[in-house]
């Protein structure tokens, strides 16, 4: 009898990523909404904004232009577009556009698309980045899903992909073989340099 081959889903594979903190309660800090013009549609609930800056604590969205259906954060989706950036402790998202979900006054999620969109995260020791035509960056799951041309490094090792999810609470990056549509996942694995000989 032939063994089964495991598959790729079951096989986590740790790039020694740091251990990153999970995103801190924000929905009690105060919302701050910066634009250089805004357009209140009252009629159809619209309001766009332009060269747009959101702070809430420590986590800053800025773009171009956004869009939503109010301007309120209990419960909406916003869309923003042009040089878009998502900055927060857990880490930092750049993008050409993203769907940000906002649900009990803090961000749930962020779906962001570009050419490509780009995840990084930076702490004492190390980085750990990624990039993907799409990113969905799930903070209550404090997963990075990353599609179409999928690439993650630790700064020394690195995955490619079709998809892959970087999972910031148990610090691992996997692959499941049913979402590479054929093609085969790429390791690349950085030796370490051997110690220089002491005299």
């Amino acid at each position: 009898m032939v063994a089964s081959r495991p598959s790729l889903g079951l096989a986590l594979l740790c790039l020694t990523l740091p251990v990153i903190a999970q995103p801190t309660v924000r929905s009690t800090l105060p919302i701050t909404v910066e634009a250089a013009g805004s357009d209140f549609d009252y009629k159809n609930g619209r309001v766009l904004l332009r060269q747009v800056t959101i702070v809430q604590g420590d986590t800053r969205v800025r773009a171009q232009q956004a869009t939503a259906t109010g301007l309120e954060f209990e419960n909406s989706s916003w869309l923003f577009e042009g040089e878009v950036s998502i900055e927060a402790p857990e880490g930092s998202l750049a993008s050409d556009t993203a769907s940000v979900r906002f649900l009990d006054n803090t961000i749930q999620r962020a779906e962001v698309e570009g050419t490509p969109a780009s995840f990084e995260r930076i702490d004492a020791t190390r980085s750990v980045s990624g990039r993907a035509a799409r990113i969905d960056y799930d903070l209550v799951a404090g997963t990075v899903r990353l599609t179409g041309e999928a690439w993650v490094s630790d700064g020394e090792n690195e995955i490619v992909g079709t998809a892959l999810v970087y999972s910031i609470t148990e610090q691992r990056v996997l692959a499941e073989a049913a979402e590479q549509g054929g093609q085969p996942v790429r390791i690349t694995i950085q030796p370490r340099s051997l110690e220089e000989p002491q005299p």
